[in-house]
């Protein structure tokens, strides 16, 4: 019994149809993949951090100036949010005390513009904190709090997932 003879394989011509199959796919994949992403972008930022960014400019010199103020006040200010959705704001001053009549205010951002700003007024409670008197609804937010005394202002930017 003799083997038989392999056969020669038969090779095919590369064509005008097998460049273009290969040129429409290439390019259906990068634009889908372009379609993908700007969808994803403009879905995702709201593409505004600040209203005029040359306005900004001009008062990162002061802001500077605000939070070197600040820091040497040594005041402790931190910001927790509660179970109901009210943020809680434990203020103290450089020698660890609590603040008897501080005015504290917040103003809560979504950051991505999704939902307006919202006000929020603090009343001291019992143990010498203060909680905001109105809830936030679940969600990310950007808290900047305000707590002001004798003349004098801490701010503090809390960021809640």
């Amino acid at each position: 019994m003799s083997a038989a003879a392999p056969q020669p394989r038969r090779v095919r011509p590369f064509t005008g149809r097998h460049m273009t199959i290969i040129i429409i796919s290439f390019f259906a994949v990068v634009i889908s993949v372009n379609l993908l992403m700007a969808r994803l972008a403009v879905s995702t930022f709201g593409g505004k951090v600040v209203e005029n960014s040359y306005v900004a400019s001009q008062n990162f010199n002061d802001w500077l100036a605000e939070a070197r103020a600040q820091k040497a006040l040594g005041w402790r200010v931190t910001v927790a949010r509660e179970s109901d959705g009210r943020a809680l704001v434990d203020a103290r001053d450089a020698s660890g005390q609590l603040f008897a009549n501080a005015r504290v205010t917040a103003l809560a951002r979504h950051p991505l513009g999704r939902r307006p700003d919202r006000r929020l007024s603090f009343s001291r409670i019992e143990d010498g904190r203060y909680v905001a008197d109105q809830r936030l609804e679940a969600g990310r937010w950007t808290v900047i709090v305000t707590v002001a005394d004798s003349g004098q202002l801490v701010r503090v930017v809390d960021d809640w997932s």
